[in-house]
């Protein structure tokens, strides 16, 4: 009976786990041969996801203060579609760029783009300097994933995905606390000018703490169609949300789903390819994979408009705000712990799980968040937060798992691209997610009216839409389950 590659992956799975002398613990990432290594890449990460948190509490801030609310979410747009640029830099790179190299780059970019945003007299200039912190994070967290298995043996990869996840909840305290205390205080930029020197540290300590992680003689050649069509859809759909224009606005979106198809027609026959071979198709394992990704990032980052609906409908400040969003992170981290032990079949019932919790949580956004509640009642605010913990927890409770196969799945000689295509996975689908999200807020009301009611009618539409891709990612997600029995 001829196994399929997943079947062969549970088998191996299944085996490690029963027959291994020990499970690997969370601390052996810290042993001496690992710490420093650990602490660079957590380092990498925890730049990245505290700043998430406090230009997602600054945001409102930065709009009021400066003006350009119909661009608010060109923040995260232009950050997440520059950050794909970061992550696909890591697979095609030139051989003799080493990976520790990318990585003092990619701090130094994060630095440059923090200082830019700092000095920001409109927001034009905001967006600038979010593109170039976008290009910095993408490369930091790429490398995170890229390194894994230059770093740790095999049984720690999943552990390695877990820390992660906790470093992302350890930014749900300090990136809103940050970011709130500027906001309160007026003084936004000051929150972007403290990154500047963490970052130059970061990029000075990387080749002295970071081994090149070189193992290739040669570089691929770089996929510039297929990622100038990937871009580009990102940036039509961002316009799309820009433009009052209704057919105009729906005609943009249009040529976005028309250049994402021409990508992966043109994936399919290319020889240069920006993903592993035969992953641009749903009939492969690993394509399925990615897409989930994908899916479950676009719905999340719908959370790019909850501190706004906060404070507008709920009459929180920014720093209560902040903390609230942050919640997602901490379900996330959550999660992941919860969940870390599993394997096998076992894992793909964590994912497929984790697709039903995000799809719900979700939708109950329409229900608790899309109300007004100027008087800020704990008794409308409890169930919120318990739904905006919900969003982050179903994706904690399959991300690590899906890392974990795309490391296992990818031939050997396509580890690399592999494993900084989870980046790129993880990029394109937070910048479709702060996209739509702008098109569909600032086509539901949130411009026109406005105020109230507009806040209402934008949250109701743009949480409703937003549930489904992880209704689709939970139908991939089953699809899984069944290859494998």
């Amino acid at each position: 009976m001829i196994q399929s590659p997943l079947s062969r992956i549970d088998a191996r799975m299944t085996h490690t786990v029963q027959h291994s002398d020990a499970p690997p613990r969370l601390s052996a990432l810290f042993r001496s041969d690992n710490l420093f290594p650990t602490l660079m890449l957590g380092g990498g990460i925890a730049l990245h996801a505290i700043e998430t948190y406090i230009t997602a509490t600054l945001m409102p801030s930065i709009v009021r203060d400066i003006g350009g609310l119909a661009l608010f979410a060109w923040a995260t747009t232009l950050y997440v579609a520059a950050s794909v640029i970061g992550s696909i830099f890591v697979a095609v790179r030139p051989a003799s760029v080493t990976l520790n190299r990318c990585y003092v780059a990619g701090a130094a970019l994060f630095g440059l783009g923090s200082l830019i945003c700092a000095i920001a007299p409109v927001i034009g200039v905001v967006l600038l300097g979010r593109t170039v912190q976008g290009l910095g994070a993408g490369l930091l967290v790429a490398l995170g994933y890229s390194f894994i298995r230059f770093v740790y043996p095999e049984p720690l990869w999943r552990k390695a995905t877990t820390l992660y996840a906790a470093i992302w909840g350890v930014s749900t305290l300090l990136g809103p606390s940050i970011g709130g205390i500027f906001a309160n205080g007026g003084a936004w930029r000051e929150a972007f000018l403290m990154l500047v020197p963490i970052s130059l540290l970061m990029a000075y300590m990387a080749p002295r703490r970071l081994p090149p992680g070189e193992d290739r003689e040669s570089a691929p050649p770089a996929p510039f169609t297929q990622i100038a069509l990937v871009l580009g859809s990102v940036l039509l759909v961002s316009f799309a949300g820009s433009v009052d224009e209704v057919a105009l606005r729906a005609g943009l979106a249009g040529l976005a789903a028309v250049a994402i198809a021409g990508m992966l027609a043109v994936e399919r026959r290319s020889q240069v390819l920006l993903l592993p071979a035969r992953t641009a198709s749903l009939s492969s394992p690993l394509g399925r994979i990615y897409a989930i990704m994908v899916l479950l990032m676009v719905t999340l980052t719908s959370d790019v408009y909850i501190p706004y609906f906060l404070q507008e409908l709920h009459g929180l400040d920014p720093l209560a705000s902040g903390y609230l969003v942050a919640v997602v992170a901490l379900g996330w981290t959550t999660a992941a712990f919860l969940t870390s032990g599993l394997s096998g079949r076992n894992a793909i019932r964590s994912i497929i799980g984790g697709t039903i919790i995000e799809a719900a949580s979700t939708g109950a956004m329409v229900f608790l968040l899309a109300r007004h509640n100027p008087e800020s009642s704990i008794l409308q605010l409890a169930p919120l937060t318990v739904a905006i913990f919900g969003m982050g927890f179903g994706v904690g409770m399959g991300w690590a798992h899906l890392v974990t196969l795309v490391l296992r799945l990818a031939p050997d000689d396509e580890k690399d691209k592999a494993s900084a295509a989870i980046t790129t996975m993880q990029s394109i689908g937070s910048a479709f997610g702060a996209a739509l999200s702008g098109v569909l807020a600032n086509s539901f009301g949130l411009l026109d009216p406005g105020g109230v009611a507009g806040s209402i009618s934008a949250a109701t539409w743009l949480f409703g839409l937003l549930a489904l891709p992880a209704l689709l990612a939970f139908l991939l997600a089953a699809s899984l389950r069944k290859e494998i029995c």
